[in-house]
């Protein structure tokens, strides 16, 4: 009833040794497979928290900037063409004026265009005069502006600049009919 089936015992046991071999390198390859794509999923993890971590110091950075420019507006300042500007209602010298917007983070303006001239001459008012961050201190006639760059087209007034009467008239102030030069002791109200 039974028939016995024998084989030769070297087969038997080659078959179960490539079996063996076969299952192993599976597993080592499917061991590879798992590492990699565990050191790449670290690498990738590591590269977002990384990313995560910029993010929220940038967004931090302009909630700050956020709420600096937010109080600057509410004090008082104008904002045009990503640029904040201030008049203060104090009357000071051209040298206490610089100092007084340095001291606040600003400077004196540099205008770089008419349409920033015509929207200083809008916010500063008809009659108000004030200084602007131009000097020729160093060398009469040469005209710098206050981070050191040279005038190469302004907004003078007829018949200006002049260093009228010959008096020093080294600093320039904006008023409605257009930049003159005055001495940089006369007070005046300052632009930031």
């Amino acid at each position: 009833m039974f028939q016995k089936i024998s084989e030769a015992p070297e087969q038997l046991v080659c078959v179960w040794v490539l079996l063996c071999v076969l299952l192993l390198t599976a597993v080592i390859v499917l061991c590879v497979h798992i590492y990699t794509k565990s050191t790449n999923y670290t690498q990738e993890r590591q590269q977002l928290l990384t990313k995560i971590t910029n993010l929220s110091e940038e967004r931090d950075q302009l909630k700050s900037e956020r709420n600096e420019l937010q109080k600057r507006l509410a004090d008082g300042w104008k904002y045009y063409q990503s640029s904040l500007y201030f008049i203060s209602s104090e009357k000071k010298s051209w040298t206490e004026s610089r100092r007084y917007c340095r001291e606040r983070g600003a400077d004196l303006i540099i205008i770089n265009n008419t349409e920033e001239q015509d929207f200083v001459k809008n916010i500063s008012g008809i009659s108000d005069l004030f200084w602007i961050g131009l000097t020729d201190i160093e060398v009469e006639g040469r005209w710098k502006w206050v981070d050191g760059s040279t005038l190469t087209s302004g907004f003078w007034a007829s018949g200006e600049p002049n260093s009228y009467r010959g008096k020093e008239e080294d600093c320039a102030i904006n008023r409605s009919s257009g930049w003159a030069d005055f001495s940089c002791d006369y007070m005046s109200k300052m632009d930031l």
